[in-house]
């Protein structure tokens, strides 16, 4: 970190499983310092036994995710400065994710929604010996690039309204994939993937808030992806397909 002023901030932790509290935690206050910086500080310095996860710190992996002051945000990339209230911090994990210990959340629900949403290539039958030429100026190729940045943080699951109401939904990561499936024209199942989002717990649930679009550190907008997923479906049920 760089070197800082004589300030403390006044950190609440979450500490335990989904049942624990939160402790106070008092760590000085430095200029550029980051969210991530104040729960490292924490661990090496003042509770070693505090869990939490990160790997880049540089805003590539995602996986320093963590609710800050009640909103999901990347810590490595929040600066204090600019979501710190009146010198006070609030860190806590995921929501709408089990929580491990501490800072730790399990993302095994939010993965397993990634294969129920069928959001993977599927090979055509075409010859495997030869690379499909996809035009970048093709309709289906535009929104497929639109839609494929996601990294997997599970920012936008834990902002989802729905997912909270609803544990079976499938959430904007799984349905945003999907739609970059399906619009991968050299797939050999994009039938199936409308089948996978139109079941009870896919696209037709989501409300439109946009707390996902609004939320995403990529600038990714799942809302626009289910919103296409809901056309698609329509489309295909229209026509006896799904």
């Amino acid at each position: 970190m760089s070197a800082g002023t004589n300030n403390a901030l006044q950190v609440k932790v979450w500490r335990g499983d989904a049942d624990g509290a939160y402790e106070s935690y008092e760590v000085p206050q430095q200029e550029n310092q980051t969210v991530l910086d104040v729960v490292t500080y924490i661990q090496r310095h003042l509770d070693a036994a505090l869990a939490y996860r990160f790997a880049c710190r540089v805003g590539v992996c995602g996986s320093c995710a963590m609710t800050v002051n009640g909103r999901p945000r990347w810590t490595c990339r929040t600066h204090v400065s600019r979501v710190a209230q009146n010198g006070t911090l609030e860190i806590a994990p995921l929501q709408n994710l089990p929580v491990i210990r501490d800072l730790v959340t399990d993302m095994t629900p939010f993965f397993e929604k990634w294969q129920e949403a069928r959001g993977r290539f599927v090979p055509g039958e075409g010859p495997r010996d030869t690379l499909a030429q996809v035009p970048p100026e093709q309709t289906e190729r535009a929104a497929a690039s639109a839609a494929i940045e996601c990294i997997n943080c599970g920012v936008c699951y834990s902002a989802c309204d729905v997912v909270a109401w609803r544990e079976d939904y499938l959430g904007p990561a799984a349905l945003n994939r999907a739609w970059a499936a399906y619009n991968d024209v050299r797939d050999g199942d994009r039938t199936g993937v409308l089948k996978a989002v139109s079941a009870a717990s896919g696209c037709n649930n989501c409300h439109t808030h946009q707390s996902c679009a609004e939320h995403c550190p990529v600038t990714l907008n799942p809302t626009f992806s289910i919103a296409g997923l809901k056309r698609a479906t329509l489309k295909a049920s229209l026509k006896g397909e799904l």
